[in-house]
Formats: C-alpha cells, sequence, structure tokens
C-alpha cells in the first residue's frame, strides 16, 4: 500500500520509480533535464525518482506515495500545486490558443504588470528561462559598457560566460573562461580592489542563504556606478518571494538591470529581464536576444495572475510568517536536543536551508540520512524550505514532528562515528564545485 504522511511508514516502494528509470537510462543521456530534480540529489534505493500529481503543497510520486513538498519544483510553486486562479487562467488562455503569428497583447499587459512591481523595472523584455535572461544581461552589459570581463557570485545557469568557472566547463573555449571572475559576498573591499576599466559587469544573487552586512548592497552599486560597471541583481530566488518587488524593494537598493524567472508564473514556464530604459534600449538594435516562444500565450496568463495573486494576497508576509516557525521550530529542536553543535536552519524565511557543522561529520552523508528518514515520514526533503503558499499551519506542525522523531537518529549516527553504516541508499552527490579563486583581479589589473 502507498504511503500516506504519517509518522509511522516503512520506507517508501519505488518500484514504479525505478521502473522508469531503467527505462530512462537507454534513452536518455542524462535522466534529468535539471541537477536539482535528479537521481544525484535523492538517495538511490529510497527516494522515488518521478513525480506524478501536486496538489497545494503536497506531491504524489509515481507509485503513489504522497509528501509533503519543500522543494516547490525547485523554486517555481510560489502559489501552490494546481493552484485555481492560475490554472483557471491557463484554461481560459487554452480555448483562444497559445502560440501566435504575431505579439499577443498579454506581453503588454505582463510588462505593465512587472513595471507597477519591481523597482527599476523601466523595461522589460519576456523570455523562458532564467539562463536565457542572465545572459541576455550580461550580453546587454558588454555592449552599453564597451567591456568584456565580467564578476559574479551565485549560480547563473548552464550558458559559456558563467558555467566556465565551475568544474563542468568541458567544451567551453579557453578564451571564453578567462572572461568571467568569482568574488566573494560580503567582501566589499575585495571588489573594490579588483574592479577597472575592464570590468563590464557585476551579477550576483542579492542573498542566497546569508544575509547582507549592512551597507554591502548599497557600497556595491556605487562602486559599480563609479567604476562605470553595471549591476544585475539575479532574482531567480529573492524575486517575488522575500519581497513583491524582490530584493531591490526588500533592501531599497536598486541594481541597473535585474532578472526573474522562478517564483513569478507558479510553475510555468517564463522570464524576465527588467532595468534601465538607456540599456535596455539596445535590445532594440544593437543587442540580439529573440525566442520564438517568449510570447507564449498559457505562461503569460500565468505569469500575470500569479502576480496578482502574490500581491492581492501579500503572499510574501505569508511567507515569511510560516517559513519562520519552520527555521526557528527546528532550530529550537536542536537545541533542546544538545544538536545545536551539529545542526542549525539558516537563511531568510521564506527560504531556509538545514545545515550540519563539520564537527557532525560527512555532510552528504548527513543529508542523505536525514532525507531518507524524512522521506519515510512523508516529507519530500532536500535540505531546503522553499516555502509557498499553499504550505499550511498543519504542514509546518507535522513536519516539526517528523524532525522531532528524526534528530534522534541523525544525533545516533554522528556520535556513532559510522554514519554511513546508517543509510539505506547511495550517499547523495555534489552537483559541481567552483574552480576559480575568489577576488581574482582582470589580467589588465594585476600588472
Amino acid at each position: 500500500m502507498a504511503n500516506k504522511i504519517q509518522l509511522t511508514n516503512n520506507y517508501p516502494d519505488i518500484t514504479e520509480s525505478d521502473k522508469l528509470f531503467e527505462r530512462a537510462l537507454k534513452v536518455q543521456k542524462p535522466v534529468t533535464q535539471t541537477l536539482a530534480k535528479g537521481p544525484g540529489q535523492f538517495s538511490k534505493g529510497v527516494s522515488p525518482k518521478y513525480l506524478v500529481k501536486g496538489k497545494g503543497s503536497h506531491v504524489w510520486d509515481a507509485d503513489g506515495n504522497e509528501y509533503i513538498d519543500f522543494n516547490a519544483a525547485i523554486g517555481p510553486v510560489s502559489l501552490g500545486y494546481a493552484y485555481p486562479a492560475v490554472d483557471e487562467a491557463i484554461r481560459r488562455q487554452l480555448n483562444d490558443g497559445i502560440t501566435f503569428s504575431l505579439m499577443h497583447p498579454l506581453e503588454v499587459e505582463l510588462s505593465e504588470l512587472v513595471q507597477q512591481v519591481i523597482p527599476n523595472a523601466e523595461a522589460v523584455k519576456i523570455a523562458k528561462t532564467g539562463a536565457d535572461v542572465c545572459s541576455a544581461a550580461i550580453r546587454l552589459a558588454r555592449a552599453f559598457t564597451g567591456r568584456d570581463k565580467v564578476f559574479c557570485c551565485g549560480y547563473h545557469g548552464w550558458h559559456d560566460w558563467y558555467i566556465g568557472i565551475t568544474s563542468r566547463n568541458a567544451g567551453i573555449p579557453e578564451a571564453i573562461q578567462e572572461l568571467t571572475y568569482t568574488f566573494e559576498y560580503n567582501d566589499i573591499e575585495s571588489i573594490k580592489a579588483a574592479l577597472d576599466e575592464t570590468v563590464a559587469v557585476l551579477i550576483l544573487e542579492p542573498f542566497i542563504f546569508e544575509a547582507p552586512k549592512p551597507g554591502f548592497l548599497e557600497q556595491l552599486a556605487e562602486v559599480c556606478r563609479e567604476n562605470g560597471t553595471l549591476l544585475i541583481f539575479d532574482e531567480m530566488w529573492t524575486g517575488f518571494r522575500i519581497a513583491l518587488g524582490g530584493a531591490q524593494e526588500y533592501f531599497n537598493v536598486k541594481a541597473d538591470l535585474a532578472v526573474f524567472s522562478k517564483a513569478c508564473a507558479n510553475g510555468m514556464p517564463i522570464a524576465l529581464l527588467t532595468g534601465r530604459a538607456d540599456v535596455m534600449e539596445l535590445l532594440n538594435s544593437e543587442v540580439f536576444s529573440y525566442t520564438t516562444f517568449g510570447g507564449e500565450a498559457l505562461s503569460l496568463a500565468a505569469c500575470v495572475t500569479t502576480i496578482n495573486e502574490l500581491r492581492d494576497k501579500n503572499v510574501p508576509q505569508y511567507l515569511d510568517q510560516n517559513g519562520a516557525l519552520l527555521k526557528d521550530g527546528y532550530n529550537q529542536l536542536a537545541i533542546s536536543m544538545g544538536m545545536n553543535q551539529y545542526t542549525r536552519c539558516i537563511g531568510y524565511n521564506c527560504r531556509s536551508m538545514v545545515t550540519f557543522t563539520p564537527e557532525a561529520g560527512n555532510a552528504l552523508e548527513l543529508k542523505t540520512l536525514m532525507q531518507q528518514e524524512m522521506i519515510k515520514r512523508g516529507v519530500l526533503w532536500a535540505g531546503f524550505h522553499n516555502m509557498c503558499y499553499s504550505h499550511t499551519t498543519e504542514d509546518i506542525d507535522y513536519t516539526l514532528l517528523a524532525y522531532r522523531d528524526v534528530l534522534p537518529i541523525v544525533k545516533e549516527a554522528i556520535l556513532s562515528g559510522d554514519i554511513k553504516s546508517y543509510l539505506k541508499g547511495e550517499v547523495l552527490e555534489a552537483v559541481f564545485r567552483k574552480v576559480s579563486n575568489y577576488n581574482i583581479k582582470p589580467k589588465a589589473a594585476a600588472l
């Protein structure tokens, strides 16, 4: 019998998931369309591999097992699975068509709405994926400044200009790899020392889990402006979650350009490039960035409805309040169980992460153990609490009960000195690592 959400489950039967996986191995390379959803991030032998249904904050796998989902489809589900208002908007548009031979009025309607809610959105460009708009923003910044070098901090997609700094850089010419440099978050002095007249653009996630030091983002904007370098906020995770207008609104710091995708259409594929009109003007003539499906109308309809729901229901406040219950509840449990030297939950309330200290042992083994035990209890767990509007207080209360059940097992494994012996499946894989050193000066400035 398929598992329901209860503390007394057996490990889930994943027979159908495994059958699908075996079929996939014969025809797909790789078997997943994004690494965060792939089998390397979920314990092989215990975790489901395929989901077939979602409703609200719950999902069901190919074997019928039910889970509370805190992954939110790796970010896009901001309201909830099968959210009625968004699904109805998609159905209404579906009756009239999906993609057309001319532009669609929803392109104008969405752009006007985005301009209302996102600071400094003097102009808007619509695309399909986060990587697309990140790369369009980089190309635009290079064209506007007449410079080539890029400074980055965070994850910005799969395109050559960024992925060349990681260990998965095969196929990217060395000349491209040498144009991008990394910097360390919250270290403003090293950025000041490295910026020079060759740097076109500095792109970063305004925060990932660590909060910016007082004045860091403000100083960043100032030093970029003084150097003639454009500042891009990659708001894939911060946009529409920390505040409706993203980090620019929350911290009251304006970037020259800002890019969004996750969260703004509740799972439909769409991405937004916003920013200064004088910079965006180059997209009219000098800079090429086009895609056939940019005006696909189902996603446009979903995006308009999602943003209106996020605004009308004050969803960012809801995510903050409920996320705090989960984050603070976890940390209180860790303290009460004498585990606060081993684990804590960090980040902003809308998106927090369970971490383990070096003293606890191998972090991937610990994450695997926590995952297998949480999944057994009906929580699809990957280390994060990506909050959505459909997460109820009942979901949070239950998840904290599951943590109360699981943390003693994790503590026992830590104290045993042999965490791996507690695992039923394989240890999780690392996605990739950055290979560039932090704070590398452009070569012209290093002389």
